[in-house]
This record gives structure tokens, sequence and C-alpha cells, in this order.
């Protein structure tokens, strides 16, 4: 999302989800669509992208044994058929993105030790590479992104060295940076993502269309006067 031409002030995009968030991998889509479409008409203005933790089920086991939809249910306690609907529209909507989701083996945990891998790969430069990698290996591999060997086999993926994963991950490194993340959702009233923050001023709730997304990348290199806090774009 960088164009080597860029000379004015880059718009800055934070992307609070979560790696367990089927609407954040679609909105990831979205988003890279919306960002093409800008640059197409903007080339001289570049996007700068930083992934955001945010915890869904910050209480999640490590190990969750039951299926997705059984998990859904209880934990929702919504009927099974219509966890399977929503999760068959669900579906067809990532496949109309291009993405395969596979619930039947998405294996369940929590995923703070993913947030901060995200924030290692950030500081090796591989950010938006990483993330990819995790949602891919989550919703359509069905590999288990909460263990720190498995994470480091996926790091490595994206050329981060698996023994500087271990270490930074076995020692909580990243931990105080995935709560400030946290904290910073918090203070913006963030609740539910994806959410996207442009230039900290402008918000966008949710996996909106691409054309949404181009239109408030827009808006933002038009006019980067005051305002405190994201304004929120609802659909």
């Amino acid at each position: 999302m960088r164009n080597e031409g860029a000379h004015v002030s880059p718009i800055r995009v934070d992307i609070w989800s979560d790696v367990a968030c089927p609407w954040c991998y679609i909105g990831k889509r979205r988003f890279e669509e919306g960002v093409r479409g800008f640059t197409a008409s903007h080339p001289d203005v570049e996007v700068q992208v930083t992934y955001r933790s945010f915890e869904l089920a910050p209480d999640q086991p490590l190990e969750v044994t039951s299926t997705v939809v059984a998990y859904l249910s209880e934990r929702k306690g919504i009927p099974r058929p219509q966890v399977e609907q929503m999760l068959e529209r669900v579906t067809g909507l990532a496949a109309a993105e291009g993405l395969s989701y596979d619930f039947d083996a998405v294996q369940q945990t929590r995923t703070l030790k993913a947030h901060e891998l995200l924030h290692l790969a950030r500081a090796h430069g591989v950010q938006d590479a990483m993330k990819e990698r995790l949602l891919a290996a989550y919703f359509e591999q069905g590999r288990h992104v909460g263990r720190i060997d498995e994470l480091a086999v996926l790091a490595a993926d994206v050329g981060l060295d698996p023994a500087e994963v271990v270490d930074a991950l076995g020692s909580g490194r990243y931990a105080a940076d995935v709560q400030a993340d946290i904290a910073q959702a918090r203070a913006y009233g963030i609740s539910g993502v994806p959410f996207f923050v442009l230039d900290d001023r402008y918000g966008i709730s949710g996996a909106q269309p691409a054309e949404a997304f181009a239109a408030a990348l827009a808006r933002a290199a038009a006019d980067r006067a005051t305002a405190d806090g994201p304004t929120t774009v609802r659909a």
C-alpha cells in the first residue's frame, strides 16, 4: 500500500481487529480494494497501515475442543440451526472476496499471543504479511494460532526468525503494546471490530464496501483540519 513516488504526508490508518474475527478478514480484503481505488485517483498519497490489537474473547481458553457451531450455540445461546445459517452466510460473503473459510477445521483459541506476534512483525516491517498469514491459517487452514510453537512456524513463512518469535512471545516482550492498543480502543469507544481510524480522526466501523473505504480515504486526503478523536462512519 505504498507509493514510492509519494511526496505529500501519508494517510495513517490504524485497524483494530482480531485474528479470530471472520468479518476482519473480509474487511481486510474490502479495505485493500478501497485503497487500490483511492490510489488510482491519488497516486501521490501514501496509505500507511498499522494493525492494532483487539481481543473479541479475552476469556477464551487456549484449547477449545468443541466445534465452532457447538461453541457459539452454547456461548451465545443461539439455536444450532441459526448458528449454521450465520456461518454459511459469512462463508459466502468471504468467498465473494476470494477467501475460502472452513469453519469445520477452525481451532478456536485465545488470540493474545497472535497479537503479540503482530507487534513483533511490525517491528520487522512485515506486519501486513503476518496478519494475512494468521488470518489464512485460522480461517482457511485449520491451524492453531494460540500456541507459541505454531506461531513461530507461521512467522517463519513471512521471514521472521522462529527463535526470536519463541523468545519474544515466551517473555511477553510485546504484552504491554497489546494492552495499550486495547486501552486506546476503549478510549475511542470501539466495542466491535474491524474498526478503521484514519489520521486519528475518521472512524469506519465494520467490513464496509470498498467504495466506502475509498471515499473515506479521499475525505481524509482532502481535509487534514481540526477534529478531536474519530468520527464514526457506519453503514
